[in-house]
């Protein structure tokens, strides 16, 4: 018997990233270590909706050509509740791609992937339920910064 793995749409984050003030710790060990102010945004889904806080991506440009991400920011419910979300995904690309996408450009969709496995932690009663999920996500690249949608593994 094969097992599938399914998923529930969570919610769907649209973040406000301040690009021109990305902050450049330059070449370490790991590859190149970029930190990437997130401003603000928002989220939606069925069961929680709300803005993002200031936050942060603490980004590596990997050798290998792939950008790793590490996001930490606070989502406040529309009720008030406070939300950690961290989350680690990658986005690849191939060589020709990722060089413009590393001078600014935009990408089309079809050119680029970025997949993420998030953590959320809160202390809401509410929202207790948050604490056990696993969550994996899809993301967009636009200018104003990513739009993830999040799925919580059922």
């Amino acid at each position: 018997m094969t097992q599938t793995l399914a998923s529930a749409h969570l919610l769907t984050l649209k973040l406000e990233v301040a690009f021109a003030a990305m902050l450049s710790i330059g070449e370490t060990v790991q590859g190149r270590r970029r930190i990437a102010p997130v401003t603000g945004g928002v989220f939606e889904g069925e069961r929680l909706n709300g803005v993002v806080l200031p936050g942060a991506d603490w980004v590596i440009n990997r050798p290998d050509g792939a950008m790793a991400i590490d996001v930490r920011i606070v989502l406040k419910t529309d009720d008030a509740a406070l939300i950690y979300c961290s989350y680690q995904g990658l986005f690849k690309a191939p060589p020709q791609a990722m060089a413009r996408f590393n001078r600014g450009e935009m990408l089309g969709p079809d050119e680029y992937r970025l997949r993420t496995v998030a953590r959320l932690e809160t202390g809401a009663e509410r929202y207790f339920w948050l604490n056990d999920l696993l969550v994996v996500g899809v993301g967009e690249q636009t200018a104003q910064g990513p739009i993830y949608t999040l799925f919580e593994i059922v």
